[in-house]
């Protein structure tokens, strides 16, 4: 969609992706049109009014947001902004999350307290972003969360149908062919919403598709005879390399080489993208691991960052996994790859209210490293820098022997030799 030379006058106009499910591939479908629409001349902002994510991404002025939409922005050629995705849950319990703002925290809160009390409170913020995005872009890419048709949940609905409507926005509805089902998803999602709604309903995207095309055109002249709805695109699959937002997207591992590193896969992993230079590396092999027999001899094994510092490190303990990392600490005179030092130290204390623990509540870390853990109560966000790193992280390590240092940011140490810095 080329754009012509005439002047383009606000509030912009939008496009809006939908998913039968979540991790269908919208983000990255949403970040392809905000390429190609930049391309032609249009001034573009992508735009997710709710997303739930642990991987986050942060603004020039320190905001939080999710990381789907600063990749969006990245490829639309704009500077990422808190209004790109005003509300940014980061789970941390089984039923709770913390709630981000416009990019600062606001609360953690129960999921029926936030869909009772705050999704009416927080839609207003929602409209204000949103309205000044229309203000300063030509068009707006907007992004879906999960799936329209969850029907316990449209009568809160902060994400899918209410915001098409609020920017009056075409839907085109994404399905995976590659985990199957996609015909049926379809048409059971277009079932699931009201007339209104399926009239919003332009195009079908069939995403992540392997094989001979031709193969489908049976498939795709009965979709459109069932549901009077064209099918626009059959995206192949591709593995492509932008960041994920959630362990959905997360592999079983990557790469082939010689030097084998363990990751461990924490119940509320966050920022898992710090390991993703790895991949650049062909001498690594890296295995993500959740129980105890799969850790095996590696060259050294990485602590990720958690966004639930105390719950994961008992899941450590529960599992088995904790005495495990401390028999391969135990065989040589390192103790692997250690992100924020959170699980790694002596303690974890929280005077005032720990990382999801209770008031004044200390629990014994895994002992590799002599530091305790204290947990402020703001976060220290950076952005990243090309070259460099950034990142989002809470707490300090006070080392044995006196000092204090921001946790944020890598230590290294390795059973066999020293290997590098996770950024």
């Amino acid at each position: 969609m080329p754009r012509t030379e005439a002047a383009v006058s606000p509030p912009a106009r939008c496009i809006m992706l939908q998913g039968t499910a979540s991790n269908v591939g919208k983000s990255w479908l949403a970040t392809g049109f905000c390429r190609v629409l930049a391309q032609d001349g249009w001034r573009v902002a992508p735009f997710k009014s709710q997303n739930m994510a642990l991987n986050s991404y942060v603004t020039m002025d320190g905001g939080e947001i999710g990381r789907a939409q600063g990749v969006q922005a990245e490829a639309a050629g704009v500077i990422a902004t808190v209004d790109m995705n005003p509300i940014l849950l980061k789970p941390c319990g089984p039923a709770s999350a913390q709630v981000i703002l416009r990019g600062k925290p606001l609360t953690d809160v129960g999921a029926r307290e936030y869909r009772e009390r705050l999704i009416p409170e927080l839609l207003g913020a929602v409209k204000e972003s949103l309205d000044r995005l229309r203000q300063e872009a030509e068009v707006v890419v907007i992004e879906g969360a999960g799936s329209p048709a969850e029907i316990n949940l449209k009568d809160r609905d902060i994400a899918n149908m209410r915001i098409a409507a609020l920017a009056d926005a075409p839907v085109l509805l994404v399905g995976d062919i590659d985990r199957g089902g996609v015909f049926a998803s379809f048409v059971g999602t277009l079932e699931l919403l009201t007339p209104e709604e399926r009239r919003r309903v332009k195009g079908f995207l069939i995403n992540k598709f392997r094989g001979d095309p031709s193969l489908l055109e049976p498939g795709l002249k009965w979709l459109e005879a069932r549901t009077g709805v064209p099918v626009i695109g059959v995206i192949p699959w591709d593995d492509l390399p932008i960041d994920g937002e959630d362990s959905l997207a997360l592999p079983g591992g990557f790469g082939e080489g010689p030097l084998e590193i363990v990751a461990i896969r924490l119940p509320h992993l966050s920022n898992y993208t710090d390991l993703d230079p790895l991949r650049l590396e062909p001498d690594v092999r890296i295995r993500w691991v959740e129980r105890p027999e799969a850790l095996g001899d590696p060259d050294a094994v990485i602590l990720p960052g958690t966004k639930n510092s105390i719950g994961d490190l008992v899941w450590l303990r529960v599992r088995g996994l904790a005495a495990a990392i401390g028999d391969f600490a135990a065989r040589g005179p390192g103790g692997g790859v250690v992100r924020r030092l959170s699980n790694a130290g002596y303690s974890l204390d929280g005077p005032g209210g720990d990382r999801r623990g209770r008031p004044g509540r200390r629990c014994l870390g895994l002992a590799s490293f002599p530091r305790r853990r204290l947990f402020p109560d703001q976060a220290c966000l950076a952005q990243g820098r090309p070259g460099g790193g950034g990142g989002v992280g809470a707490g300090f390590a006070r080392c044995a022997g006196g000092g204090v240092r921001d946790s944020y940011g890598p230590d290294v140490l390795v059973r066999r030799a020293p290997l590098f810095i996770v950024a």
